[in-house]
């Protein structure tokens, strides 16, 4: 059936359809009661964070050799590693400080400043690289190094380490306990595998892995709150996966140039203009008890550590409630030393190390 409008319809018509087009936006606006979108992303991608904990960082379970281990822990306290006697391996990574000794730059051999702040080694083991600039492929490699520099423990060679190491009946038996296998079980290359391995058993873990398997109580809502800002800013592209960190290198100053350009990170050691002031990322596991921060130890408190790194790394500025929630989900990174574990052995019997003034002058890097 066709319908025939008059005129007069047709323009009642077109003004009922006027006023349908006009109201059609404000009949589509929610009520006043309704609940705003979360635009948020979700509070905890967890697959972000990689794989829980391990309790350990050896490659498998059968690689642990406990008599390696105890090896490693005598070296780590032994102070006459060091040409007078008077630093080991804990001056500058104190186990029960989280690792760390708190000072800008670590005192080493007649009190000589190091070259760069003194990271820790607890949950160092997994990392891409050790050092600031990647040098040492491993703890293992990374624990011959110190003790040969001559601004740090200052032993004048690997052979004089071997000989005072022979010259001990408790570290010959220790060593031949620890490789049973080899016939000359004293080198400087099982020293450095002995250290790694006690390394490979310095882990914590945090609140923040109880609530990733699943404890909700574990943190706070303030605690919660920061990993949420961590995650939606950004931080989470260079500190990611198990570690917070440790997996990668980065340029310092991505967006704003860091302030000091007189270290330039990985330049000094391969020489490319791409490793201009990139460093190995740090993890952030016990960032909270680490102070002071960055190579250059530029920041004192994990507050101003965490606004730098925003501006720097970010180009944010960011608030003083975010930047306190950042603060309150780092803390929950803090994990439980493993106090038996590191409890400092009683060192085997003393014996003389060569003279001193006999040993030759070397000339090695500073740098952490």
């Amino acid at each position: 059936m066709t319908v025939i409008l008059n005129c007069w319809q047709k323009a009642v018509l077109i003004v009922l359809l006027a006023i349908a087009l006009i109201l059609s936006p404000i009949l589509c606006l929610p009520s006043a009661t309704a609940q705003p979108t979360n635009t948020q992303p979700a509070i905890d991608d967890l697959s972000l964070f990689g794989q829980a904990l391990p309790k350990n960082f050896f490659p498998k379970p059968e690689t642990i050799n406990p008599a390696l281990i105890d090896l490693g822990r005598d070296l780590y306290y032994e102070k006459r590693l060091s040409k007078h006697e008077d630093i080991s391996c804990n001056s500058c990574h104190p186990l029960t400080q989280y690792g760390v000794d708190h000072q800008p730059r670590s005192l080493g051999d007649r009190s000589q400043l190091g070259g760069r702040n003194a990271p820790t080694v607890y949950n160092a083991a997994p990392h891409i690289a050790q050092f600031w600039d990647g040098r040492a492929a491993d703890v293992e490699e990374q624990a011959k190094g110190p003790i040969l520099n001559p601004v740090e423990m200052a032993m004048p060679s690997p052979e004089t380490v071997v000989e005072l190491l022979k010259s001990n009946p408790a570290y010959v038996a220790a060593f031949q306990q620890a490789f049973p296998n080899e016939a000359d079980p004293i080198t400087y290359d099982n020293l450095g595998k002995a250290i790694g391995a006690f390394e490979r058993g310095l882990v914590t873990p945090a609140p923040f892995d109880a609530y990733r398997a699943g404890d909700d109580a574990a943190l706070t809502e303030q605690q919660k709150r920061g990993l949420q800002l961590f995650t939606s800013i950004g931080c989470i592209g260079c500190h990611n996966g198990t570690y917070l960190g440790g997996q990668s290198y980065q340029k310092l100053g991505l967006v704003e140039p860091w302030p000091n350009q007189i270290d330039r990170g990985r330049y000094q050691l391969t020489q490319k203009d791409t490793d201009r002031m990139v460093f190995k990322v740090p993890s952030l596991r016990n960032v909270a008890k680490t102070y002071p921060y960055f190579h250059d130890a530029s920041a004192t408190t994990l507050y101003e550590a965490i606004r730098l790194m925003a501006r720097h790394q970010l180009g944010r500025e960011l608030t003083a409630a975010q930047t306190e929630d950042l603060v309150a989900f780092l803390e929950s990174l803090t994990g439980d030393l493993p106090l038996a574990y590191i409890q400092e052995p009683t060192s085997p019997d003393k014996v003389a190390p060569p003279k001193a003034q006999d040993w030759p002058k070397r000339s090695l890097t500073t740098l952490e």
